[in-house]
């Protein structure tokens, strides 16, 4: 089940953390996978693994706040790689503040970075999968999204707009057989939440019904159905993957 062999990923952030743990599973079931980001030199480490175990990957340079560039990369991967079935918007930045000392510059990054990222790369793959009449969009977004965050209005904003944009495409896309979907982490082990005090990692745990923070590898299960044969009839949802944080 959830195999993907015969199938070209592309992940953004694949560089670390959830984009990392995404971009290993799909390879492991079998699909070939562009890992995208900013930095080569830790793409160029991730695909020699990857490939060293028996998958197959393709660094790419590429940042996902610069959408004039994206036809140029993408026309840039060799034919192996080059027609992509499947895409996770996953690569995503934050520029915390309250309201009232937010800047339009951290508000128009954010935006620029999480949401219109994620409408240009999705428009820039599209037309190949509409000729196959076979494909799947997947964004990360955040139960931060769906339920608001003091001091993320911008972050809140984008991950939200994130959902609306799916739901908009899936109807769009639907009678070609491409789904498109969200997926919302909530509170994910991280080397920031690493660092945080006990009582502090402690109170964020008694927020959630598992009493556990989530794991990389539990969103990137979750993009895995999404993308997979198996969860071919779920389209236009936000899959809300927070422990029972927001319910």
């Amino acid at each position: 089940m959830f195999r993907l062999d015969g199938k070209t990923a592309l992940v953004t952030g694949a560089s670390q953390g959830i984009g990392e743990a995404i971009a290993r599973l799909l390879a492991r079931q079998g699909a070939r996978v562009v890992l995208a980001a900013r930095s080569l030199d830790k793409l160029t480490a991730l695909a020699a693994e990857i490939t060293a175990a028996g998958g197959a990957a393709y660094p790419l340079a590429l940042d996902v706040s610069r959408a004039e560039t994206f036809g140029e990369r993408l026309k840039s991967l060799p034919e192996d790689f080059a027609g992509i079935d499947i895409l996770v918007n996953n690569a995503g930045i934050t520029a915390d503040n309250l309201l009232a000392r937010m800047s339009l510059d951290d508000w128009e990054q954010v935006l620029r970075t999480n949401l219109t990222g994620a409408f240009a790369l999705s428009k820039e793959v599209l037309r190949g999968m509409m000729k196959k009449r076979w494909g799947r969009i997947v964004s990360v977004g955040s139960v931060v999204g769906l339920m608001g965050n003091p001091g993320q209005a911008n972050y809140a904003a984008a991950k939200a707009g994130l959902v609306g944009f799916a739901k908009s495409l899936a109807r769009e896309l639907g009678s070609r057989n491409i789904t498109v979907n969200v997926v919302a982490p909530g509170y994910i082990v991280t080397a920031m939440t690493d660092k945080l005090p006990e009582a502090a990692r402690e109170e964020l745990v008694g927020q959630i019904a598992l009493k556990r923070l989530g794991t990389v590898d539990d969103v990137a299960a979750a993009v895995l159905f999404l993308v997979s044969e198996e969860g071919g009839y779920v389209t236009g949802q936000a899959l809300n993957v927070s422990g029972g944080l927001y319910i």
